[in-house]
């Protein structure tokens, strides 16, 4: 038998010899590669790497906390087909937002949580699992309990045809981020986007002509989420940097193209726009009666937003150092 003590690392001639290799993961991580290994990430000239950091924070967020939510829906959804289809909206927008923290970090790793010595979480899981809620950007769409089913499509259908103007803004030659890093990830993300606005919008028209309960649940789920639409299209002070510094979009200038968007399929659905005034403050929010403009972007965000993180951080949080 071998003498382990002097085993080679590179030595492969039995099962065991990989495990004798110092190269200590994070026990609780699902891909232990550098999302941008082999990626140029030297920030663009002129542009301010704390402000294409927090744009990129803001962009990973919303598709981290929505991918939270979705997520719970696996093994709870109306039956197997759309199961896998919300898990499989769920992982693209965790994919999405994997990518857009590991950018934060590069560009500026001031913004990464410290954790003890020793311990081997990447920067992306230190961004994802060791903030508090105060010190995400996501829009408070994202966050919001689940509904029924009804609301959900609502939600995709909200988010994915927002989203998916800014990435095609990002990505597209004429208007692409000046940042490679964050246009080669907006133009991944934009492929996913198009099949999630079109399963919602498929099934926002099939709830509304259906069953008188299915369209009634459906009313219910655009009333309850439309007070966040606004919130979309409203310019926080990084995302207005970012777009002058020509990295970022200003989400004021897609309004247009997805308000059209969404007429088209509540006319075909005939469903009317609601007439409901905007969520304004929040929960986390200390003054958010003399603060109203202060919205997710700004970290001010409902009580859901804790409740989900202290689910979702709850182990990572207890084990820094976990290792295998």
């Amino acid at each position: 038998m071998p003498d382990v003590r002097t085993h080679e690392p590179d030595d492969h001639d039995n099962a065991y010899s990989g495990l004798l290799v110092n190269d200590a993961h994070w026990a609780f991580g699902t891909d232990f590669e550098d999302p941008l290994a082999g990626v140029d990430t030297t920030v663009p000239d002129g542009v301010d790497p704390a402000t294409l950091a927090t744009y990129c924070l803001m962009l990973g967020d919303d598709a981290l906390v929505l991918s939270q939510r979705l997520g719970e829906w696996c093994s709870n959804a109306p039956d197997l087909e759309e199961d896998i289809a919300l898990s499989n909206i769920a992982l693209d927008l965790l994919g999405q937002a994997r990518l857009l923290l590991a950018r934060a970090a590069a560009a500026d790793p001031s913004q990464v949580p410290a954790l003890p010595d020793g311990s081997p979480v990447p920067d992306e899981d230190r961004l994802a699992f060791f903030r508090d809620a105060r010190q995400f950007r996501n829009v408070r769409l994202a966050e919001v309990p689940n509904g029924d089913f009804a609301q959900t499509v609502v939600r995709i259908l909200l988010f994915s045809s927002w989203r998916l103007a800014l990435l095609d803004r990002l990505s597209d030659p004429l208007t692409r981020s000046r940042d490679a890093v964050l246009a080669a990830v907006a133009a991944k993300g934009v492929k996913e986007l198009t099949y999630h606005r079109d399963f919602a919008g498929r099934w926002f028209l099939t709830l509304a002509r259906g069953t008188e309960e299915s369209r009634r649940r459906l009313l219910a789920g655009l009333d309850e989420l439309w007070p966040y639409w606004a919130e979309l299209f409203e310019t926080h002070d990084i995302e207005r940097a970012a777009a002058l510094a020509g990295v970022g979009v200003d989400p004021a200038g897609v309004a247009a193209d997805v308000e059209a968007v969404l007429d088209q399929v509540l006319m075909a659905s005939g469903v009317d726009r609601p007439v409901l005034p905007p969520v304004v403050g929040g929960h986390d929010d200390p003054g958010h009666h003399e603060h109203a403009a202060h919205q997710g972007r700004d970290g001010v965000h409902t009580e859901a937003l804790a409740e989900l993180l202290a689910e979702m951080q709850v182990v990572a949080r207890a084990h820094p150092r976990g290792q295998w």
